[in-house]
Parts: C-alpha cells; structure tokens; sequence
C-alpha cells in the first residue's frame, strides 16, 4: 500500500477509486458528498441493488468507481464483515464511519497481496 498526502482526486485519470457507502446511497456526509456531486449516478447506483458486502460500479470517462457497501443505511455503522466482503468482491470506511485503520489496512493488503493490483490511500 502506498501512502500519499493530497487530493484524491488529483490522482492519475487511469486510477479506479473506492469509497463506501450505505446500501441506501444516501451519500450525504463527508468524502461521499464529494464522489456524488462529482460523479453523480446515485440512481444507477440504487439501480444495481448492491447489498452490504457487495459493490456498486460507475465508469466515468474511462475510469471505474468502486461503492463498498459495508452498511445498510446511512445512518448505521458499518461492520469489518461487511467491509472485508466488499474489499473480497472487489478483487476503505474509517474517517465518519469510525473503523480503525489498522484493521482495515491489514484487511487490503490480505485481500490484495497476490494480485498485481497497486492500492494507493489518499489522505488530506
């Protein structure tokens, strides 16, 4: 895992992102807000009927987005189950949803260690 301080969204148009988000895609807090306002799609989201452990795609302008769902509303908490399912499914959650990074860290790397898939963390 690499480590960069600075914008997500500056980071290169080729890169994927993820976020999480609740089954309800209410995205209405903290970086969720950002992802909706600049990638719009909550009823294409809502569309694809993900459940907590799965993932919600977008492809904008070549790039996919990734929606961990690691909770069923918004306004509940997410679980590591949930979060390890999605990360699994996927082949993130500790700033308002309150996981601990060190767990979630450990959880990316255990799912993406045998892959070729490089995983950067943006923090501001």
């Amino acid at each position: 895992i690499t480590y960069v301080k600075g914008d997500l969204f500056a980071c290169p148009k080729t890169d994927s992102l993820a976020h999480c988000i609740s089954e309800d895609c209410r995205m209405g807090a903290g970086i969720a807000v950002l992802f909706k306002k600049k990638f719009g799609g909550v009823q294409e989201l809502l569309n694809q009927q993900k459940k907590s452990g799965e993932v919600a795609v977008l492809k904008r302008d070549g790039r996919y987005i990734y929606y961990l769902i690691t909770k069923k509303r918004a306004s509940h908490k997410p679980t590591y189950e949930n979060l390890q399912k999605s990360l699994e499914a996927m082949k993130i959650g500790c700033g308002l949803d309150r996981l601990q990074w060190e767990n979630v860290s450990a959880m990316i790397e255990e799912v993406f260690e045998a892959t070729d898939i490089r995983i950067t963390v943006y923090t501001l």
